[in-house]
């Protein structure tokens, strides 16, 4: 007669569960909607550029909650309307760039490790109630074709004020989010290469890597569309 080891016949204890990567990886539970998960994680991202954006606008519409940056209102009279205006060379302006910048950072640094943590946890490669790369993805879509080196009129007409108005009325524009959803949501369906390879990177690189390619090839064709104007407004010279 044989007998089992201890520690064969030991219960493994069960493993804590990240709460707190499973928020963030889930986009605070957009990611368990059960239809077309993927597609509400994009919503998100399109959320969160235009809210980068409204703080920076504040229309008088949406009350006194968003006055936060006073030079806005005479920035934007000065520049759109030709009212007389103030001194608008000023880092305030430079608000709707730096929230934008840096919540795209936070999205990829958090989304690689709670992408990880997540399938770590449950087994599995990709899971699919995991959105944060969505989010991502959408937000690079919308943020890569307004950044200076994409705009080479702006080394020609060094006014950072009009690059400002450019850039926020942008993510409020609603033309320019719906394309950029509509273009990041085909390629990240579509997968062109190397979207596929880049989905066999270890842990939360893969999960997520796919998802910036996608957004990458998304914002070239929407900064073509920029080019030729056909969704933004036209403020000076851009």
């Amino acid at each position: 007669m044989t007998t089992k080891s201890s520690s064969a016949c030991a219960v493994e204890p069960p493993r804590k569960k990240p709460r707190l990567a499973l928020a963030i990886a889930t986009a605070l539970g957009i990611g368990y909607i059960p239809r077309a998960p993927g597609t509400f994680g994009s919503l998100a991202g399109v959320v969160t550029a235009f809210l980068s954006a409204v703080f920076f606008l504040h229309p008088k519409s949406l009350g006194d909650v968003f006055s936060m940056h006073p030079l806005a209102d005479a920035m934007l009279r000065e520049n759109l309307f030709g009212a007389p205006g103030t001194d608008i060379h000023n880092v305030t302006m430079a608000l709707p760039l730096l929230i934008a910048g840096a919540l795209l950072v936070i999205l990829v640094t958090l989304g690689v490790w709670s992408a990880s943590r997540v399938a770590s946890y449950g087994g599995i490669e990709d899971p699919q109630h995991v959105v944060i790369d969505e989010v991502a993805g959408q937000h690079l879509t919308l943020l890569l074709p307004l950044i200076p080196i994409a705009l080479p009129h702006l080394t020609a007409h060094l006014d950072f004020s009009e690059y400002a108005i450019f850039f926020a009325l942008s993510f409020a524009n609603w033309k320019y989010l719906l394309l950029g959803f509509i273009l990041f949501r085909v390629f990240d369906i579509w997968k062109p290469w190397p979207i596929r390879r880049l989905e066999k990177l270890p842990g939360g690189w893969g999960i997520m890597a796919d998802d910036w390619m996608a957004g990458l090839y998304a914002a070239i064709l929407l900064r073509v569309a920029l080019h030729f104007g056909l969704l933004t407004l036209h403020i000076g010279w851009v």
